[in-house]
Parts: structure tokens; sequence; C-alpha cells
């Protein structure tokens, strides 16, 4: 018989990480608590809270912050949201705009100054609609993320949730952001999935 599941791993947030036919010994220990991990990815749907948790989770650290911005403003609405986003936050951060350009804009910030990208998606479809090689892209900002000596938080939405996108553009949209935050997801230290403004610890 199988040895039985630690009970670490039945009743923790780790429980994920087992499957039937896996033994004790071939799961992974819960990781230690940090203050924040050097690299930590955010994720959930519209309104969920993302950008504020991530927000927060910076400004436990001590200041300046960098807010590495991908938006562009193309219409009203848009204008609105970026306004609404600037206003909320304190004295201390400096707001970089990347919406290409993103593994550039890591890279130039000064040593040990804690980064925040919001967000992912906009990037992503940045690169695309500006037909970009996104797999390049990819690749450099992975690069830019490994090689970071912050903290590091990146936001991005969950877009495979809901149903198959009817046209070819949407669906190559929601596969190429899955793929890079299957990619991230794997070399972050934290993944915090939010829901109704609440984090679940993922990873």
């Amino acid at each position: 018989m199988p040895e039985p599941l630690p009970e670490a791993f039945r009743h923790g947030s780790r429980v994920s990480l087992w499957s039937p036919g896996m033994t004790a010994s071939e799961t992974k220990p819960p990781m230690q608590s940090l203050p924040i991990p050097q690299l930590t990815l955010v994720l959930g749907g519209a309104r969920s809270g993302k950008s504020r948790h991530a927000e927060a989770l910076i400004e436990a650290l001590p200041a300046p912050w960098t807010y590495i911005a991908t938006a562009q403003a193309y219409d009203d609405e848009m204008r609105e949201r970026i306004a609404e986003h600037r206003a909320r936050r304190p004295a201390g951060w400096e707001t970089v705009d990347a919406p290409l350009e993103l593994a550039e804009a890591i890279a130039a910030q000064p040593a040990g100054r804690p980064i925040l990208v919001d967000c992912l998606t906009l990037w992503l479809t940045n690169l695309i609609l500006g037909e970009q090689d996104t797999a390049v892209a990819r690749e450099a900002l992975i690069a830019a993320c490994e090689r970071v000596s912050a903290p590091l938080v990146l936001v991005g939405n969950e877009v495979g949730l809901g149903i198959v996108p009817e046209n070819a553009l949407a669906r190559r949209f929601r596969d190429e952001a899955g793929r890079l935050h299957q990619v991230l997801a794997a070399r972050a230290a934290s993944v915090v999935f939010m829901v109704a403004g609440l984090p679940m610890r993922v990873k």
C-alpha cells in the first residue's frame, strides 16, 4: 500500500501538489513563510482585486517602489481607469510606461527597488495587436524576471475559465495568456489567485 499522505498536505494549502499514486516521499514540503517572495504572480478575473492586492504586497516594503504600467490610453474609458489607478496609489510610487518593452523596463530599475507590473494581459494584447513575436518577448521577460534583485510582483487576468472564444484572434490570445501564466508560475516563488477581493494561495 502507498504511504498515507502527511497531515500537512491533507489539510494545508498545498494539497493540490498531491495526486493519486503519489507517496509521501514524492511530495514537496510546504514553502517557508516569507514577507514577500522574490517573484510573485497574482492572477484573477476582472475586478477581482488583483491590482489592489499586488499594490499592498509591494507597499509592505520600504519605498520607493516602481509601478510598470502596460496600458495604453486609446479611449476615454481606458484613460479613466488609468487615472483611477494612479489616484489611489500613495506617494512613493514611480510609474514607468512599458506597453511593449516590458523586459527592458524591468531590467532598467535600480537594484533592490520593489517592482510591480500591471498587467501582463494588456502587455500581451499590445504584442499581438502590434504583430510582435510573442515567444521572443516571453523569453525576454522570463530572463528579466530571473535576473531581478528585488521583489517583483506580476499581475495578470485569468481568461481561460470561460467559454471557448468564437474567433481565432481571441482564441490565440487565450492560449498565449495561458502559456505565459504557466511559464511564469513555474518560476515564481508565490502564485496568488484572487476571488472577490480575497487572495487564494495557489503556490
